[in-house]
């Protein structure tokens, strides 16, 4: 079966990053539902479209085929005071943005009373490179294409 809009794909991948650092070892199968539906990176369903099971290839994504360009706006600072207790460097809050949309922030540095906080994924901006192989392809079910993700073993669980 070829890989097309709404068929369930299952696929191994490496990821890493420009330098060559791993990013994921691709040991535990992924399936998502393909087509549009946002569930594995813009780049990967391209190369991956009218695929069969057995294909293998090595993809260089561009950041806007990946995780996307960094977007400076989304950069941002907020007094200490408004800062939760308990989170640190590294961890995760969850904001909106300029314009209303739900954001998860990183916090970057504690600088004085001001946290600077980033919105960007941390892979944004990042030339990434990921081996892909394709395990299985199967029709989606009626369920799997209403919530917009793949089921079962290596899917959604609900």
């Amino acid at each position: 079966m070829k890989i097309t809009k709404d068929t369930i794909v299952t696929i191994t991948f490496r990821a890493t990053d420009a330098q060559g650092k791993l990013l994921e070892d691709g040991k535990e199968p992924r399936a998502y539902l393909h087509g549009g539906y946002n569930n594995t990176l813009p780049g990967i369903e391209k190369a991956l479209e009218g695929q069969e099971a057995g294909y293998a290839a090595t993809l260089v994504l561009p950041p806007e085929d990946a995780f996307g360009v960094r977007d400076e706006s989304l950069v941002t600072t907020i007094p200490k005071s408004e800062f939760p207790p308990g989170v640190k460097v590294g961890g995760q809050l969850q904001g909106h943005d300029d314009q209303g949309n739900q954001q998860v922030f990183t916090v970057m540095k504690i600088k004085g009373d001001t946290v600077h906080l980033d919105g960007n994924h941390p892979l944004a901006g990042q030339t990434l490179r990921f081996a892909v192989k394709v395990v299985e392809v199967k029709a989606a079910s009626a369920e799997e294409v209403a919530h917009g993700h793949a089921h079962g073993a290596h899917g959604h669980h609900h």
